[in-house]
């Protein structure tokens, strides 16, 4: 059986986090696996090692057995699986990602130094390395605009494939219209054809998202170019969305290397759930979510806008 994997901190149980993977869990009729880790102690005297873990594990029992009892109160209707390990909290979590069709976690909105360095950072670390795409939930789900929309970054790269193609599953789950945003990031004393420049990326944005329509007819799908710094622009059109998906870079090098700058300013900045998507290969679900083939009566396509 698939699930959806959510870690629990057991020091700042996030309860949006916790019900944001609740309820695609519903959606997507998943187990939700709820992850606790109790990282090692390294920096106790060893008379006091002993102590220090289990005044952790004690905890950590708790904060596990808390959220189990707030899942069953609050959405009754996913199976769940309570799981306490020891070890680091990001490798525990990347180490469940290759068999879960997502990773959920909160933000305790660190500072990007001690969310890249410290032994007990997950969001940077998971989101660069899992096998799945990764939420990062910040803040609870604000009432929808209607219709509603998600977004999705796409740069004409291989890395937004996946993206696209996970967030117009995710759309069609959600009922949702689905907005395709480039973002044209001009150097100021660019000369090039303003024109033919905009001509190319409508060509590519085209191309990034063709087919798609074909296989979710029940999802509208917007195409957008705006000119900005992506950071910027993408946390804005955050604003009112159910979801901001993004793809992610390939499996080579550290975690710095695997998440752009965009992403890492995203994952401090996006005003709703932001999800990173690996490259097309590092799983098969991508783009393939339970449920997500059930078309919605079809409604008038807007036009592309620039």
């Amino acid at each position: 059986m698939n699930e959806i994997v959510h870690g629990v901190d057991p020091r700042h149980p996030s309860i949006p986090a916790l019900v944001w993977a609740a309820d695609e869990a519903v959606r997507r009729g998943l187990r939700l696996r709820l992850v606790v880790a109790v990282p090692p102690v390294h920096d106790r005297l060893r008379h006091d090692v002993g102590g220090h873990l289990s005044a952790l594990r004690l905890r950590a029992e708790s904060a596990l057995a808390n959220v189990e009892d707030l899942v069953r109160e609050l959405r009754p209707g996913p199976p769940t699986q309570a799981e306490l390990v020891v070890g680091t909290p990001a490798e525990v979590l990347v180490a469940r990602t290759p068999h879960a069709d997502l990773a959920v976690v909160g933000s305790r909105h660190l500072g990007r130094v001690a969310e890249v360095l410290s032994e007990g950072s997950v969001v940077v670390p998971l989101s660069a390395r899992a096998e799945c795409p990764v939420v990062v939930v910040g803040e609870p789900e604000r009432p929808a605009v209607h219709p509603p929309f998600i977004v999705v970054g796409v740069d004409g790269s291989s890395n937004c494939q996946a993206a696209v193609a996970f967030a117009v599953a995710e759309a069609s789950l959600r009922e949702a219209r689905l907005r395709a945003l480039w973002v044209w990031s001009r150097a100021p004393h660019a000369r090039d054809d303003v024109a033919q420049g905009l001509s190319e990326r409508r060509r590519l944005l085209a191309e990034s998202v063709a087919g798609w329509a074909e296989r979710y007819p029940d999802v509208d799908i917007e195409q957008e170019i705006v000119r900005g710094r992506p950071v910027e622009e993408l946390t804005r059109a955050s604003q009112e969305a159910l979801a901001l998906v993004v793809g992610r870079r390939g499996h080579g090098g550290g975690s710095a290397t695997r998440l752009s700058s965009t992403v890492h300013g995203l994952l401090h900045a996006a005003a709703c759930p932001l999800i990173t998507v690996p490259p097309l290969g590092a799983t098969g679900k991508v783009g393939t979510a339970p449920g997500a083939d059930r078309a919605r009566p079809r409604t008038d396509r807007s036009s592309p806008s620039d």
